[in-house]
């Protein structure tokens, strides 16, 4: 009886729990496209989305990937990432994507601007297309 009643105190805490991530914010229902990184175009399409529960995908720009946004906003931070395996001339590019924006911590969206950056002064910067 004490179980049933733990479980159920379990599924009640998560059935309640506020979506605290980007999609709440603004993101939601628009295709974000990354148009520079650390200042700098970035040459390459690579972009984002922002579903329920923190989910985020999108396209890189060689392959789809997905992972969950993981801190509430205006704090950012995702992971694990999982991606598709594909080659193509753009590999150096995906790499710098992926490894920007693992090193994001803080968000900001506006209504067509989405700004992602850390205390160590680099940014992302994305447009909603």
């Amino acid at each position: 009886m004490i179980r049933s009643f733990a479980i159920f105190g379990l599924l009640l805490g998560s059935a309640c729990a506020e979506d605290e991530s980007l999609a709440k914010y603004g993101a939601a229902g628009k295709v974000w496209t990354l148009s520079e990184i650390d200042s700098a175009p970035f040459a390459a399409r690579a972009t984002m989305e922002f579903g329920e529960d923190g989910a985020v995908s999108g396209q890189a720009p060689c392959n789809r990937y997905s992972t969950k946004q993981t801190e509430p906003y205006p704090w950012f931070k995702v992971g694990p990432t999982m991606s598709t395996k594909m080659a193509c001339p753009d590999l150096d590019l995906e790499s710098a994507f992926f490894q920007a924006l693992g090193a994001m911590s803080l968000s900001e969206v506006s209504e067509t601007t989405l700004i992602l950056s850390n205390d160590a002064g680099r940014t992302m910067v994305f447009k909603a297309e």
